[in-house]
């Protein structure tokens, strides 16, 4: 084989690996993580308030999830829960994200029943209101 066979069979390769590389990279999903991350971004100096009034409290409420099925909220506080949301969200696939009111309770102790949750990683996104003060936490669980 001479050169010039060699250089087109060269070439004619690299072509083919662009072209099934192109192929493999437009099958992706890329979708975003939120659906509406533009209003999440305007919002974020309500959001950095928020932690800011988490990082005041001296100790922080603690969210668990229990035999994947229950979720129970640990409030130690003595202050009066006026009302919140939870999110249980899967950065994998938005079908699996949950969400869950929190009632206005005295008690130090929440539980909610979910759907049953796949193995995997969650992040749990807690928004709630004490004593008329907005107060944010967001952790990571495993499964």
């Amino acid at each position: 084989m001479n050169w010039g066979k060699g250089i087109v069979v060269a070439f004619v390769l690299f072509a083919a690996f662009l072209a099934i590389m192109v192929t493999i990279m437009m099958r992706q999903d890329i979708g975003l993580v939120s659906k509406n991350y533009y209003a999440e971004d305007l919002a974020f100096q309500e959001q950095y308030e928020r932690k800011q009034n988490t990082e005041q409290l001296a100790v922080k409420p603690e969210v668990l999830i229990e035999e994947s099925m229950y979720l129970k909220v640990l409030f130690y506080s003595d202050k009066f829960v006026e009302g919140g949301e939870l999110k249980i969200f899967r950065p994998s696939s938005d079908k699996l994200d949950q969400q869950i009111q929190l009632k206005a309770s005295s008690d130090s102790v929440q539980v909610f029943t979910l759907q049953p949750l796949a193995q995997g990683t969650y992040r749990v996104k807690m928004t709630w209101t004490m004593d008329s003060k907005e107060y944010y936490i967001e952790k990571v669980i495993f499964i």
